[in-house]
């Protein structure tokens, strides 16, 4: 693996160099863009407006522009004379309760690993969090940018969370929701009803992208120029007045099917 970034993770004067490791990959088919015309591929260039000539990447670098055509060059090495402190270091500024943090605010999962000589202050960090059931919250700049993170114990490791800021959330302001309170209390308890028996341990393994893969079968029929069919219909909006009915059936459906054992452990 990689280390994406390499500094230290820091609490109260302690300071403990880490190394840091994406967590998480998306897995998606790839698909290249072609002109309609005849299919060929198209490619994306970096062209300078002056010269109207593609430009490298080795021969490219950032600007700010300060006013109309003026601008400032900036190296990689001007974001870390910022503020060292912040550009080599994850600090854990508070300790928080876990559940407090909002799921919408989580972006994506890191690994921390301890580095030279660091083994024994990481292993106390890590210690120290399970037991007091709590989780840090860090800041650590990263690709020119400052973020904010849920510093927590996954297995035998500490990892870092990335956390979205407030302002990047976006209101629902402008959303059609119907009012609180509409419902009828037989629909609810029915729904209840519904939703424990469709209440099973979470196990991560059992879930997999299934649309990808029938994607690759239609590709496979394409290829072979066979006719692609829709295998299955569009839902259709459930009617007001069916809504009693189709639970009560669904309840039944469920019924029928094996459920399987619950368990208080999770994968």
């Amino acid at each position: 693996m990689h280390a994406v970034w390499k500094g230290s993770l820091s609490f109260g004067l302690v300071n403990i160099p880490v190394n840091m490791y994406t967590a998480s990959h998306d897995k998606e088919i790839s698909f290249v863009m072609l002109h309609k015309k005849d299919n060929s591929e198209i490619r994306y260039a970096r062209i300078c407006k002056a010269e109207g000539k593609e430009v490298p990447w080795s021969e490219i670098v950032k600007g700010y522009e300060y006013e109309k055509g003026n601008y400032v060059v900036l190296q990689d090495e001007d974001f870390e004379k910022v503020n060292l402190k912040k550009t080599k270091t994850i600090e854990i500024v508070n300790f928080i309760e876990e559940d407090e943090v909002d799921s919408m605010y989580y972006v994506k999962p890191y690994f921390l690993e301890p580095g030279k000589n660091s083994e024994s202050a990481y292993a106390l960090l890590r210690e120290a969090l399970k037991k007091s059931k709590k989780v840090g919250l860090g800041k650590y700049v990263i690709r020119n940018r400052e973020h904010i993170a849920v510093i927590k114990t996954h297995e035998n490791m500490i990892i870092l969370n990335e956390l979205r800021y407030q302002n990047e959330l976006v209101l629902p302001k402008d959303l059609n929701l119907p009012a609180i309170g509409k419902t009828s209390g037989k629909e609810i308890d029915m729904a209840m009803q519904l939703i424990d028996q469709l209440t099973v341990p979470f196990n991560p393994r059992e879930y997999k992208d299934t649309f990808t893969e029938e994607i690759k079968d239609l590709i496979k029929q394409k290829t072979k120029g066979r006719p692609v069919h829709p295998k299955t219909e569009a839902p259709k909006s459930t009617k007001v007045h069916d809504i009693m009915s189709l639970l009560q059936a669904s309840l039944k459906n469920k019924k029928k099917t094996p459920t399987r054992r619950r368990s208080s452990k999770t994968a």
